[in-house]
């Protein structure tokens, strides 16, 4: 989702010839924003997420471990394409913001308005497939380590990837491919799909299509940090020893923030769609309800570098050194941190599944060095 559309004001629309038509309902006038502050609310998420891709090629290159390469590649393609979001979408959106929203004049073929809608499915549904994509990672990684292990190879992960890729692009041309044109929407800021005046049961569809898709997307993914996060619980509490806390609570806040994140983000506009898909054109959502929610959706790709990557060991310590300091409370010690913190969770998880030689298991790691 792109950021800068979303600031910009709506007027009435013009009729346009052609295959890309106007809506005939009309947004509330808003206040007006320059296309100066739509270009830096732009940048800022094309900064954050270029900083993040710099902080992943940095561990990249610093943690070789199959477990970690591969969370690694998963989080470089979700932030790689929060990138090329803010960049492609955000760009036509401002061209068209600075053209004063004249799309007879330079969407006489309806090229620009199928693009941008393609682009804004695209990279909407891609990073919700791949945030639900590295739940499940996560999830086996914790649960099954030894399979994740032995079978999470850095082949299988780009090959998913790819697959995702091109689910999310399939999605995106299937209009398309059936001949049906992206609408410009009522603000005559964006393109998606037709949001009212349906014609037939197929316009419904594509709505309900894309929001049972991100729906699902969220829902595996909340099932699977939940399952996660039990897991680190009771791996903790089972083992009691110190070594590995510090990744148990920097895991269970990370779990949490990307589930908070991605649910409050996403669950408006999805819910928003799938309303309009299934009332047809009875919905009562209005172009404002719309743009507030599409306004939201927008933010995941600002906050995603963040919760994914920022939201670091170091940084969590120093926010429980605050909190301290200001509570004057000893909240929880932090010991030294483990420098692959995948790899001292796939050995506190395997120690926890294997019934044999536990207890001899648990004494070796508490021998042990930290790393």
């Amino acid at each position: 989702m792109p950021s800068a559309f979303l600031k910009m004001n709506s007027s009435k629309p013009l009729p346009l010839a052609g295959i890309g038509v106007f809506s005939n309902t009309t947004c509330p006038t808003e206040r007006k924003i320059s296309v100066f502050f739509s270009v830096i609310f732009m940048t800022v998420g094309i900064l954050s997420n270029s900083l993040a891709i710099a902080i992943l090629m940095k561990a990249y290159q610093r943690f070789r471990q199959k477990s970690k390469a591969s969370f690694l590649l998963f989080a470089s393609g979700l932030v790689i394409t929060d990138l090329l979001g803010h960049l492609i979408t955000g760009t036509i959106a401002v061209f068209v913001y600075a053209s004063d929203k004249d799309w007879i004049r330079f969407n006489q073929s309806n090229i620009l308005c199928s693009v941008f809608g393609m682009c804004m499915v695209f990279f909407g549904l891609c990073p919700l497939f791949l945030g639900s994509v590295m739940a499940v990672e996560r999830c086996i990684g914790v649960t099954k380590p030894i399979f994740h292990s032995t079978k999470m190879t850095s082949r299988h992960v780009k090959l998913m990837l790819s697959i995702v890729c091109f689910c999310a692009i399939f999605i995106a041309l299937l209009p398309i491919l059936r001949l049906r044109a992206y609408q410009i929407q009522a603000s005559r800021t964006w393109c998606f799909y037709k949001t009212e005046h349906f014609e037939d049961w197929e316009d419904r569809f594509y709505l309900l299509f894309f929001s049972c898709l991100g729906l699902l997307a969220l829902a595996i993914s909340f099932v699977c940090n939940a399952v996660t996060g039990i897991t680190l619980l009771r791996v903790k509490f089972k083992t009691q020893h110190r070594q590995g806390r510090s990744h148990h609570f920097e895991m269970i806040i990370q779990l949490l923030a990307i589930m908070c994140v991605s649910c409050i983000c996403w669950s408006p506009f999805l819910v928003t769609m799938a309303n309009i898909g299934i009332n047809g054109n009875h919905s009562s959502e209005s172009c404002e309800t719309i743009l507030f929610a599409l306004r939201m959706a927008t933010w995941n790709q600002i906050l995603d570098p963040w919760v994914y990557i920022l939201l670091r060991k170091a940084v969590l310590k120093k926010l429980f050194q605050i909190a301290r300091r200001f509570c004057g409370v000893r909240l929880i010690t932090f010991p030294s941190w483990e420098l692959s913190s995948i790899k001292n969770s796939l050995k506190v998880a395997a120690v926890s599944d294997s019934p044999v030689n536990s207890k001899q298991t648990n004494l070796q790691l508490l021998s042990s060095p930290v790393q």
